[in-house]
């Protein structure tokens, strides 16, 4: 079984981002416009890394990564190599929730706008995931996230 990760990166050109991934993975990394699935290493991970307009504009997806290599951990170690914030879908399925993973680790949820373009998805106007916002109250799909409103987990907690 193997996972398949879409992380954004604010503001890192992507010939900086593959060496980063190959020491956060402890992997070969392998650019998915040159990997030839017949001469692959089997402890290899093929990424894909390109820009993307709006905040966090570099966009990496990173195919067929071992079951047992931990996302969390593995993104935030490429947030401190990168020394840039990264951002991570959360388990709400809110398109604009994302968790935000600091170069120091910590993980904390935030929302964004979310405008579709023919380029894919645009953020902007990133704010924390508070319940003194009234999209984040009550019953709102905020509270049904490991990660509810408000909460900071200092550096490495998802490790």
């Amino acid at each position: 079984m193997t996972e398949l990760w879409n992380w954004r990166i604010d503001g890192a050109a992507p010939v900086e981002v593959y060496p980063a991934l190959a020491e956060a993975l402890g992997r070969v990394v392998m650019p998915l416009a040159v990997a030839d699935p017949a001469r692959l290493p089997a402890y290899a991970v093929v990424c894909d890394v390109w820009e993307a307009p709006g905040v966090y504009g570099t966009m990496v997806d990173c195919y067929g990564v071992p079951e047992g290599l931990p996302e969390l951990p593995s993104i935030a170690a490429l947030a401190r190599l990168l020394d840039r914030n990264c951002l991570m879908r959360d388990d709400t399925l809110d398109a604009g929730r994302h968790l935000l993973i600091a170069p120091d680790g910590t993980i904390r949820p935030v929302h964004f706008e979310v405008v579709e373009t023919d380029d894919g998805e645009v953020l902007s106007d990133q704010r924390l995931c508070t319940v003194s916002h009234p999209g984040c109250r009550g019953w709102s799909q905020c509270h049904r996230s490991r990660w509810a409103p408000d909460t900071v987990a200092p550096a490495l907690a998802a490790a």
